[in-house]
C-alpha cells in the first residue's frame, strides 16, 4: 500500500521526488551507518559537500563511490564556501566532473553561526541560473531575498529553520510561514531540525520538504532517526493536507449539547 507523500509527489525543475526528505552525508562515523540511513529514510535525493571530498588520489574512495547512483539523485553543495566566486567555481567543478546541473548552493563566511551571506548567495544564483544550473539556495529564513531568489529563477528556497547542527528547531518558524504562503517554487526547510516533530512542525506548516543532516548522523542510532524522521515528514504532510482546525480562545465541547436534557 502506497503511502500518502508517494500519492504526493515533489516536483523540482520538472522531476519527480517521492520522497520529501533529503538527506546530507556529512558528519557520519561510517560509510556503513550513513548508507543505513539513507536506506532507512527513503529519500531519494542526497546532498555532498564537494569541497570536503578529497579529490586529489585518484585511487582513493570517497562518498561519491559508497552511493548508489542508480538509486539516488546526487545534490552537489558549495559547503565551505565564503564567497560568491568560490560557489560558482565549486558548482561548475561539479558539473565538470558529471555530476550535476542541480546545486545547493551555500555561501556562508561567518564561521561561527554560520548563517549565509545574503549578498553573495544573491550574485552567485545570478550567475548560476544564467549558465543553466538548477539552483537550490541556502538562506536566512528571509521572505523578501527568498522572492529575490525565486524571481532570479532558483528552483526552490531553502530557508534555515535555525543554525546549521544545532538542533535548535524551527526557530523562524513565523519567517517560513510567509515565506511558504508567497512562493511559487518548492520550500525546502534546511538546517536546525533535531527531532521529528521538528520536521513534521515544518512540513503542517506547508514547506515542500525538509532537509536533515545532524540529526541522523550524530543520533545514537542514525537509521533508526532516519526512520523516525521520515514518519515526521510524511505525517506532518498528511495534516498539512487535511487541515487543521482553527485555534481558539476559548473551549468547545466535542459532544453535541443540543437535545441534551437537563435537571429540573
Amino acid at each position: 500500500m502506497q503511502t500518502l507523500t508517494h500519492a504526493d509527489p515533489l516536483v523540482v525543475a520538472g522531476v519527480t521526488l517521492r520522497s520529501r526528505l533529503f538527506l546530507g552525508t556529512g558528519k557520519y562515523t561510517s560509510d556503513e551507518a550513513m548508507l543505513a540511513a539513507i536506506e532507512a529514510s527513503g529519500c531519494e535525493l542526497i546532498t555532498v559537500a564537494l569541497r570536503r571530498l578529497d579529490l586529489d588520489g585518484p585511487i582513493k574512495k570517497t562518498i561519491l563511490d559508497a552511493i548508489d547512483w542508480s538509486r539516488y539523485r546526487i545534490l552537489p553543495n558549495t559547503a565551505g564556501c565564503r564567497t560568491a566566486d568560490e560557489a560558482i567555481r565549486i558548482a561548475r567543478l561539479a558539473r565538470s566532473m558529471g555530476l550535476s546541473d542541480w546545486v545547493k548552493l551555500e555561501v556562508i563566511p561567518d564561521p561561527r553561526y554560520l548563517f549565509p551571506d545574503p549578498e553573495e548567495t544573491l550574485k552567485a544564483a545570478r550567475v548560476l541560473v544564467a549558465e543553466g544550473f538548477q539552483v537550490l539556495p541556502y538562506i536566512n529564513a528571509d521572505p523578501v531575498l527568498a522572492r529575490k531568489l525565486e524571481e532570479l529563477g532558483t528552483v526552490t528556497v531553502m530557508p534555515l529553520g535555525s543554525p546549521i547542527g544545532s538542533g535548535q528547531g524551527l526557530q523562524t518558524l513565523e519567517q517560513i510561514r510567509i515565506i511558504v504562503e508567497e512562493a511559487r517554487v518548492p520550500v525546502v526547510v534546511d538546517a536546525g531540525i533535531g527531532v521529528p516533530s521538528d520536521a513534521a512542525l515544518a512540513m503542517e506548516l506547508g514547506a515542500d520538504a525538509v532537509l536533515v543532516n545532524s540529526a541522523v548522523a550524530l543520533a545514537k542510532d542514525p537509521a533508526l532517526m532516519a526512520e523516525a524522521i521520515k514518519e515526521g515528514v510524511e505525517a506532518g504532510r498528511k495534516a498539512y493536507l487535511a487541515g487543521r482546525i482553527p485555534r481558539r480562545g476559548d473551549a468547545s465541547p466535542s459532544s453535541p449539547t443540543e437535545g441534551i436534557s437537563r435537571p429540573s
